[in-house]
């Protein structure tokens, strides 16, 4: 079956870098997207970007682009979230998600939580002096 596992909890100061991890099985990895999003408490969950594992060029946020990365390790299954120039307002749950395939996911899609079908567990990133 598909699995999403996702990295720890996270503690940085704001300023700080963080990089979170999502490890996928149960299925061919560059046949789905990957999407990141994120959840702050009494918020809305967020769309960050996504990618098509495969050597694909990641989506982003307009509001997000520049500070998060999305990268991808084929080999090991593994999708990438790099956070730069942390906030307070960061702080929240970030998710990976994938979704089935074969779809193709526009800008709009893939920040949009309904469009995919597996979710991680979460990761508590906390951002706070």
């Amino acid at each position: 079956q598909v699995q999403l596992v996702q990295s720890g909890a996270e503690l940085r100061n704001p300023g700080a870098s963080v990089k979170v991890s999502c490890k996928a099985s149960g299925y061919t990895f560059t046949s789905y997207y990957i999407g990141w999003f994120r959840q702050a408490p009494e918020k809305e969950r967020e769309g960050i970007g996504c990618v098509l594992p495969g050597g694909y060029s990641a989506r982003y946020s307009d509001s997000l682009r520049g500070r998060f990365t999305i990268s991808e390790d084929n080999a090991k299954k593994m999708v990438y979230l790099q956070m730069n120039s942390l906030k307070p307002e960061d702080s929240g749950l970030y998710y990976c998600a994938a979704a089935a395939g074969p779809v193709t996911l526009n800008q709009e899609m893939c920040l949009s939580p309904g469009e995919y079908d597996y979710w991680g567990q979460g990761t508590p990133v906390t951002v706070s002096s």
